[in-house]
């Protein structure tokens, strides 16, 4: 990491979680922070549900919830990057303290529950965004909708002209019953409402679905099925998880989702469980405790077609992208894979 941005980050662990990460924002938008570009080569080039993306290596949503930083962000390093979550209408989310560094764990528990501007100032920020590595949205549900469902398609109607693809987030564990869409009757009806909405579109944009990792396997097949039957482009594996074990922050027993280094194996089994449910038909994205090349590595070994960061960005910061990008380019190199699709799923049986 460099210097500046190590100085930097110890700064920024000096305040309030949720303070450090709005200046973050704020220092992005104001192009207060100097990007290096995207770096690619032709063994991490790939290709996602027909998205090019330079490097399999893509920016969790969450980060930028309100998309007032899309510009530098695209040229941060990311192959692709993910803003939001966005919900028909403005609401605050949970109350604060909502954010917490578990800094012994290397991990972060939230529980923000969806706070945002509404999908109208979103969608106009990502309609004057610049064009080069796709950009996609988280869509949301608002916590007090009477039909939870619908919001995901009316998002999507109203910000998708502006999109490279858009995600259904049913996993996150932080809006009351919303992870209940998961079942497969409700996933179906759900998704098929979001797929009509999406091929109503000028321009029809990939679809994704982002699933949890407290998943018996019976819930995973079910999941895969829904996915067959619905037409989904990719599933995204996974979002935070209510589990605690092994953690030693004090902050440990605080209610919300855990992301971070902790989650790297169950989301990583998640992931290996849902490739083979799907036969590897369906691409997937592994997101969960990755901090280095070789986790993102292990992520596709085990059947992802790209990945995700978030939480390490609080430990390792921005330049983690461009680091994982380049040190995949050599572990695809050491093991002779001529690029990311060769190696997708050929450490799966590992994680089963």
């Amino acid at each position: 990491m460099p210097l500046i941005e190590s100085l930097g980050l110890r700064s920024l662990h000096q305040l309030n979680p949720e303070t450090a990460h709005g200046l973050s924002i704020k220092a992005l938008a104001a192009g207060l922070v100097p990007m290096k570009g995207v770096w690619t080569s032709p063994r991490v080039a790939t290709q996602v549900a027909g998205l090019d993306l330079p490097n399999p290596v893509g920016l969790a949503a969450g980060f930028d919830k309100n998309a007032e930083a899309v510009a530098p962000l695209m040229r941060a390093g990311f192959g692709f990057i993910e803003v939001g979550a966005a919900t028909p209408r403005a609401q605050p989310g949970n109350p604060k303290p909502r954010l917490f560094r578990l800094t012994e764990d290397r991990a972060v528990i939230n529980r923000f529950g969806f706070n945002n501007e509404g999908m109208e100032p979103i969608s106009h920020r990502l309609a004057a965004r610049p064009t080069g590595i796709p950009v996609g949205l988280n869509l949301g549900a608002n916590k007090d909708s009477e039909d939870r469902a619908a919001d995901f398609a009316k998002v999507l109607a109203h910000a998708g002209p502006w999109l490279d693809f858009a995600t259904v987030n049913v996993s996150s564990p932080n809006t009351e019953k919303l992870r209940d869409l998961q079942g497969a009757e409700a996933l179906t009806a759900l998704l098929s409402g979001v797929i009509a909405t999406r091929n109503t579109l000028t321009r029809p944009i990939p679809v994704f679905l982002k699933i949890a990792p407290d998943l018996t396997d019976a819930e995973i097949d079910d999941i895969a099925q829904v996915a067959r039957t619905t037409g989904i482009d990719a599933i995204i594996a996974t979002n935070t998880t209510l589990s605690r074990e092994g953690l030693q922050s004090p902050y440990a027993p605080e209610k919300g989702g855990m992301s971070g280094a902790p989650l790297f194996e169950t989301s990583t089994r998640v992931l290996a469980k849902l490739s083979q449910a799907t036969d590897g038909q369906i691409p997937l994205i592994g997101v969960g405790g990755i901090s280095s090349a070789e986790d993102a590595y292990q992520k596709i070994l085990a059947g992802a077609s790209a990945v995700q960061l978030y939480s390490a960005l609080v430990y390792h910061g921005l330049s983690l992208a461009d680091r994982i990008a380049r040190g995949l380019d050599t572990l695809l190199e050491r093991d002779g894979y001529a690029n990311i699709a060769d190696a997708t799923g050929k450490g799966r049986d590992a994680w089963l």
